[in-house]
Order: C-alpha cells, then structure tokens, then sequence
C-alpha cells in the first residue's frame, strides 16, 4: 500500500512540475476574486450550514491552469481550501485533478503535509469535463476520487444544459452517484441522484464602468429529501 501511495504522489508531483516549467516560463494570465453565497451547496449537500465567503486565485497558460480555491463558512464550522491543475483543449474538454483539504481552526492538527493513504487528509479527484460547445449546448463532467481519505473511491457524474435569454444565463443540471461513497452519508449502496436544479446568473449594472454578477440557484437532493435556495455574487 505504501509503494501505490509514493507512486501515485511522485506521479502527481511530476504533473505539477511539468506543468510550471511549461507555463511560468511563459507570460500568463493571473486571476483572482471572490464569490459571496446565502450558503455553500456543493453535488447536492450543505458544507457549513451558513454564509461562505469562497476567495480564489488562478495562473493560465497554453491551456494550463493551476490554482487554489477556498470555502470558509461565516459561523466557523466549516473550511476548505483546494489546489488544482487543469488542462482545456480546445475549450471544449477540461481535464483536472484536484486536491481536496479541509483544514481545521488548530493549525497543529491538520497534518496537511501527511500524504499516505492511511492517514491523509487529502482527497485526490480526477475530472474529464466537456464543457459544451455552441451548436451542443451540455455539459459533462465525470469526477472520481482516486486517492486519499476516501475509502470508498467515490464517482459523481453531472449532465447540464445551459443557454441564455434575455441576458441571462440559466443551466438546469443533474448530477448522480453510482453508489457508496461520500455523496450518500446514510451509507446506501444505489445509484441515486444527488443533485438536480436550477441555476440563473446575471451582471447587474451599478454603475457605467461596474456590473456585479449576480448567481440564483434552487438546488434539490431527491436522494436526500432536502432542498435549497442559494444565491450569492462575485468580485
């Protein structure tokens, strides 16, 4: 087990090493900014219970893209913070690996540099997305975590379908697990949907030379039985 866990990290830590020789060596384009949302629904579930200021932060080259994502909830009880590399050909099909981490208010305790897959913290998802094109308006993405504090190997997959009216955007989307793993904490073993809605986002104008984006969303977990209204915006 300990051989897999050095390989699969040395693999991981070769990808990310090609990547910034490719890019970093070349002029870029930083991102950054900040979304502001009522609460922090992600594949169908409640991360917090509360309002999540979600900071993040990007560097794309030739296609690359590395960064770093965060979610902190406003009553405390909930902290994320993501890094991720991605490679878009074409626009059309993303290809991503992300590592997931959710640190604690005691720094002492996080172990974030522990990496074996006994003791890890860290879940490692590997994505293929297609993200649409004009004439084949949806969208697919197939996540499944392959290493980490996931003992399961969890597989959610997300069909969308977006458009726009009236200069706003919508995107009705379903997304689905294969069985056991995190989506489904009562610990049942089916193919369920998780994650079925809405969403509608819009730049509201505020002034000639500002426009703030503007994101609604109702969200519903049929599995779960539970249902959501999020909405929130960016800057």
């Amino acid at each position: 087990m300990k051989n897999r866990s050095c390989i699969r990290m040395l693999m991981l830590a070769s990808l990310f090493s090609l990547f910034v020789t490719v890019t970093l060596a070349q002029k870029g384009e930083w991102q950054l900014g900040t979304d502001v949302y009522n609460r922090y629904i992600w594949r169908g579930m409640d991360f917090g219970n509360s309002p999540s200021i979600q900071p993040s932060l990007s560097y794309t080259n030739s296609g690359f893209t590395i960064g770093a994502w965060g979610a902190y909830a406003t009553n405390f009880d909930y902290q994320e913070t993501d890094l991720y590399v991605s490679y878009d050909i074409k626009e059309v099909v993303t290809l991503m690996v992300t590592d997931y981490f959710f640190p604690g208010g005691v720094v002492g305790n996080n172990a974030y540099f522990k990496y074996d897959e006994d003791v890890t913290g860290h879940v490692f998802e590997g994505s293929v997305i297609f993200n649409g094109m004009d004439k084949i308006p949806f969208s697919l993405s197939l996540n499944y975590n392959f290493y980490g504090a996931d003992a399961d190997n969890s597989f959610y997959a997300e069909l969308g379908y977006g458009g726009e009216a009236k200069d706003v955007e919508y995107n009705v989307f379903i997304g689905a697990t294969t069985g056991k793993g995190i989506y489904l904490p009562d610990g049942s073993d089916n193919f369920s949907v998780v994650n079925l809605g809405l969403s509608l986002s819009k730049a509201v104008t505020v002034t000639e030379a500002f426009s703030l984006p503007i994101t609604a969303s109702v969200i519903t977990n049929p599995q779960a039985q539970n249902i959501f209204f999020v909405v929130g915006f960016s800057f």
